[in-house]
């Protein structure tokens, strides 16, 4: 890396703030230490993320490109296998990420979001009526496991026509790859999980397919020449929307929440018509990232940050990882000013990275609004009087540097 100090980052998420602070007084591109002693350069400053997340000279593909894993110095049981392992969109790049991205924009498109609407609608409504019997009598209701969490899986697995029955063991597994501080052997148990839950899915819609998203993707194919998404492509396709599309869905509801609750003046503001639960949801995704780093990229050839309007003399060589410090740059005081920290719904500008830029820029954002606006507006609509069971002092995070949410989120509903 050519740096004698890179920051060490915690593995278990457990002052996510704090250390995006860290790493922005470093500068807007650092030098960082990811799980077993793995280098990577921290990008926190939000315009030069934009120019390098939008250069043709930056990758997703570590087999073309990241010369650890080219060397075979990254073994299956990294904790952040998974993230780079994977073949699907996530991680192609140049032509092939073209290719897999028109092949999945045919199955899931703005229409079959859309038509979700009145499902959303209606599972909320069986959650809320689940949440409001488990809080009678006063007693306490943890939201993010009564509700942030079932609602994002249930409509995903419904999209992805997923038997009932497999859908816990998907929740498993999925929990398992935010799992950042996890064990070889948890990374890899988690690996083959997951496969074998997929496989299991597709074998399903093969044989007996359906109006969902598992079998569009089977059915898809290229206009130019008429390729299908390989069995590989498939799988990995699958574990990249069902993994992303869940978890940070989950974290923005959950952060949403929590933001209202913490701050009673900006929930006012929403229920007398100042604002609207739009400006609730992405005021969350600035100040709380649902994903506060996401791995990796990296420098298909030397890259002068100066030409990117960052330092100058600060390189990114060729081969080299770069992390997507999404936490640090959604709380950036050169764009956001000194309140940047400060939840604030009537702030005019909101802009934010959550969701990525550029070609890589999320698919599933659309319906994870979507599931936000409904989840926010019917729970503050049901219980009025909803308040925190314990002071926010006592929220945990969870055990992630990637995934940006609460453990727990204990509640009275009045």
């Amino acid at each position: 890396m050519g740096h004698p100090d890179p920051l060490v980052i915690d593995p278990t998420g457990r002052d996510i703030h704090g250390e995006a602070a860290r790493v922005r007084d470093r500068g807007p591109v650092t030098p960082v230490e990811l799980p077993d002693g793995v280098g990577a350069w921290a990008v926190s400053d939000p315009d030069l993320l934009r120019r390098l997340l939008t250069d043709p000279r930056v990758s997703k593909d570590p087999r073309r490109h990241w010369t650890r894993w080219i060397n075979g110095e990254i073994a299956p049981e990294w904790p952040l296998f998974t993230w780079v392992a994977v073949q699907n969109m996530f991680t192609a790049y140049g032509g092939e990420h073209k290719r897999l991205r028109a092949l999945v924009s045919k199955a899931f498109t703005a229409r079959r979001t859309a038509a979700l609407r009145p499902r959303i609608e209606e599972i909320t409504a069986g959650l809320l009526d689940r949440v409001e019997r488990a809080g009678r009598d006063g007693q306490v209701v943890d939201l993010r496991e009564g509700y942030c969490y079932p609602l994002p899986i249930r409509v995903i697995s419904e999209l992805f026509g997923l038997p009932e029955d497999q859908g816990a063991e998907l929740r498993s597994v999925v929990d398992s790859i935010f799992h950042t501080s996890a064990t070889p052997e948890e990374v890899t148990d988690t690996y083959a999980r997951f496969y074998a839950a997929l496989a299991k899915l597709v074998a399903t819609k093969r044989e007996l397919p359906g109006d969902d998203l598992t079998s569009a993707l089977i059915a898809a194919r290229d206009d130019e020449d008429g390729t299908r998404l390989s069995e590989q492509e498939l799988l990995d396709t699958l574990m990249l929307m069902v993994s992303a599309g869940h978890e940070t869905t989950v974290n923005l509801i959950d952060n949403a929440i929590h933001a209202l609750l913490t701050h009673p003046d900006q929930l006012a503001l929403v229920r007398d018509g100042r604002a609207s639960w739009e400006d609730v949801i992405e005021e969350t995704l600035r100040v709380e990232a649902p994903i506060a780093g996401l791995p990796l990229r990296y420098a298909v050839e030397d890259l002068a940050m100066e030409e990117f309007g960052g330092p100058e003399g600060v390189v990114i060589s060729k081969g080299e990882a770069i992390l997507a410090a999404y936490a640090a740059a959604g709380r950036h005081p050169g764009k956001y000013g000194v309140d940047a920290d400060r939840f604030d719904v009537t702030r005019v500008d909101k802009e934010h990275l959550a969701f990525g830029y550029g070609v890589h820029f999320c698919l599933g954002a659309p319906l994870g609004r979507l599931e936000a606006q409904i989840a926010l507006l019917a729970l503050f609509d049901r219980f009025p009087d909803l308040r925190l069971a314990v002071p926010e002092e006592e929220l945990r995070p969870v055990d992630s540097f990637i995934s940006n949410g609460h453990r727990s989120v204990p509640a009275h509903l009045r």
